[in-house]
């Protein structure tokens, strides 16, 4: 996520090590919340990535477009407070009527989609846009073709990192096609201390961003739910729901006053948890441990950065791709009903006011379009479609 953030701004917005140092501090603060009794690991969501992508664009300062950005993690975070005492209050159903399957699916498939462009340009393109580039075609492709085998012939604990296998593999090719910049590893100190960035708060800016704050609360709970299965029991009640999105809350809200990136429950946490049946949260506790103490290795931060952009990109056009499809899988496990013309509307009006990126002025200042207008729009017709439902107004019933 931060190397995304980076290559979209071309230019270092954000330390690389900063994130590892607050997924660790997050991740503790979160097993102490939930009295050590939810194993679970916070990483980078993907969630927000086409929202702070339109952040990073609304202005030339990638700089100060970012530090807006952070301002809106906070407010998420704090959104998820509030939803956490809301839920320990009264419960999730309201969840379901705000943002049933049929609107969230589509929500969740439009996170993938709006950065498909982006995905492509990373991989075929040079650093300008400008042109197609044969060398970073072939990296990108071989990229691409690693990642699609690793996902589908590893075994064992290979078959939980072929990503990581696929940028390895990808930045060696790029070593023998001498396009890597090995002067980001070699300037690096061998310590540091992570770069701070503190938080700037725009209206407009945070509007593009909390919507998906309510993407990653229903991430959240269905992470919950299946850890509950893998563990074998029900973390929604022991430690809490509550307690759960509260810990990821204040993680949030801690990375974005100093630099980093909203955090949630990690889903290849619960693969590694499900393959190696190890659910000690003592262990959960020294990865994030280990997260802190790299943090202060330059040269890691170094070798990150050295990244080539397509290697990134072929990557990321099946990790866009995967997005977009787990908003269509949300729809087939919740089973949506599709010959109820009120489902078949909430997911209609969200993809085309999502993908067609038409924007909604409010004021002068506040512009709203893609995933955000249509997380808002999707959450009006929800609200208007559960009042026919009550009145018994439609024909669906």
């Amino acid at each position: 996520v931060p190397y995304l953030f980076n290559s979209w701004a071309k230019e270092t917005v954000i330390d690389p090590a900063l994130v590892l140092l607050m997924n660790g501090i997050g991740t503790l603060i979160y097993l102490f919340l939930c009295k050590g009794r939810a194993p679970a690991f916070l990483g980078s969501s993907f969630a927000f990535l086409s929202p702070v992508a339109a952040a990073l664009a609304s202005s030339a300062d990638k700089q100060l477009n970012f530090q807006k950005a952070l301002g809106g993690f906070i407010v998420c975070g704090l959104v998820f407070a509030l939803v956490a005492l809301l839920i320990g209050a009264v419960g999730t159903r309201w969840l379901d009527v705000v943002l049933p399957p049929a609107a969230m699916g589509p929500i969740v498939a439009l996170i993938g989609l709006e950065l498909s462009e982006t995905a492509t340009d990373m991989a075929f393109k040079t650093p300008d846009g400008s042109a197609f580039d044969k060398n970073a075609i072939i990296v990108s492709l071989f990229t691409l073709a690693v990642v699609i085998l690793g996902t589908l012939l590893f075994r064992g604990f290979l078959a939980v990192i072929p990503v990581l296998v696929a940028v390895l593999a990808g930045y060696g090719l790029s070593a023998i096609l001498g396009t890597v910049d090995y002067e980001k590893i070699t300037k690096a100190d061998l310590l540091v201390i992570p770069d701070l960035v503190f938080p700037k708060f725009d209206f407009n800016v945070m509007m593009i961003i909390i919507p998906a704050a309510l993407v990653v609360i229903s991430e959240h709970i269905g992470h919950l739910f299946v850890t509950s299965k893998i563990v074998d029991r029900d973390l929604a009640k022991d430690p809490g729901l509550h307690r759960s999105l509260l810990g990821d809350g204040i993680s949030t809200m801690l990375s974005g006053f100093t630099g980093s990136v909203p955090t949630t429950t990690y889903g290849e946490n619960m693969g590694v948890m499900a393959i190696t049946r190890v659910y000690s949260v003592w262990v959960i506790g020294g990865a994030a441990v280990i997260s802190i103490i790299i943090a202060f290795f330059g040269k890691l931060s170094g070798a990150i950065s050295s990244i080539p952009t397509p290697v990134m990109g072929g990557i990321c056009i099946l990790l866009f791709g995967v997005i977009a499809a787990s908003g269509i899988r949300m729809l087939v496990e919740a089973k949506v009903d599709y010959s109820k013309s009120r489902n078949l509307i909430l997911t209609a009006v969200i993809f085309v006011i999502g993908i067609s990126k038409v924007p909604v002025k409010l004021g002068e200042n506040v512009e709203l379009k893609g995933m955000a207008l249509a997380t808002i729009v999707g959450m009006v017709l929800s609200l208007i479609f559960y009042v026919f439902e009550k009145l018994k107004l439609t024909n669906d019933n």
